[in-house]
């Protein structure tokens, strides 16, 4: 699940309260956590209800998950993941000169929101705990948000690094080193689109590798929308994944519902 609305909110909070009452500003890694933590049990919470009503005996374990990345991504020079709420272009351009921030137009036109650094997930550090937990037959939520990037440091111990690391992504590192057989990445459509939004705009269903990274190649989705969602499932593929799925909640229990990549 993506935490772009909620971390973005604590960013804001942060500013607040040091302006207001001096409270001292936490840095983005551990406002991941927070927010990881706080969606980690939201979801827990609902899961136990469901599995009470189903009377399916089963554990909910949550894991609050550091995700390696390198300190030298490019994407620390080039911020694309969105954070926080929409605002007018003004509104944005305020805060941009008061805090030095970088805002960008949504793609489905909804405002600006802030974007910071997204790099890319090397390695989820509790993956084996994960896979070993999923095989005795529990439930594990983790990797919320993509979740905490960190760095090694010349010593081989880690710390916490200033960005956020797409939630899609991460999940696809983290499906390939539990040798998951299938990637299904919900969104709010239920499909992913050429020409998105637009008169001639053509939903994909069933479509092989290749052209998934065609399609990815002549830039037909948005950096920070759909592009991470079609990276996430060609890397799991490319990675020995047998098949990848992009749809919303509601189109699941449909077999073919969805945007289906699978191996050529």
């Amino acid at each position: 699940m993506g935490m772009g609305p909620q971390v973005g909110n604590l960013i804001l909070k942060n500013e607040a309260g040091y302006e207001k009452f001096l409270l001292p500003k936490m840095p983005l890694d551990v406002c991941v956590a927070e927010s990881q933590g706080q969606i980690a049990h939201i979801i827990a919470v609902q899961m136990e209800k469901l599995l009470l009503q189903h009377n399916i005996q089963k554990e909910v374990i949550s894991i609050v998950t550091h995700v390696e990345v390198d300190g030298n991504d490019p994407a620390f020079k080039n911020p694309t993941k969105p954070v926080g709420q929409f605002f007018l272009k003004e509104e944005a351009d305020l805060l941009a000169k008061a805090n030095g921030w970088q805002f960008r137009e949504d793609p489905r036109k909804r405002g600006w929101r802030r974007v910071v650094p997204s790099p890319k997930p090397l390695r989820v550090r509790s993956a084996e705990i994960v896979k070993q937990l999923t095989h005795e037959g529990n439930i594990v939520i983790c990797v919320g948000g993509g979740g905490i990037p960190v760095v090694l440091d010349g010593n081989g111990s880690i710390k916490g690094i200033e960005a956020v690391i797409d939630k899609d992504l991460a999940s696809a590192v983290l499906a390939t080193q539990i040798d998951a057989d299938e990637l299904i990445i919900l969104t709010d459509i239920p499909n992913a689109y050429l020409n998105f939004q637009k008169e001639n705009e053509i939903a994909l269903e069933s479509i092989t590798l290749d052209e998934a990274e065609e399609y990815i190649k002549k830039g037909e989705f948005a950096a920070g929308s759909m592009g991470p969602k079609m990276e996430a499932a060609v890397y799991f593929i490319k990675k020995g994944g047998n098949k990848s799925v992009i749809t919303e909640a509601g189109s699941l229990s449909n077999a073919n519902s969805g945007t289906r990549i699978i191996a050529n």
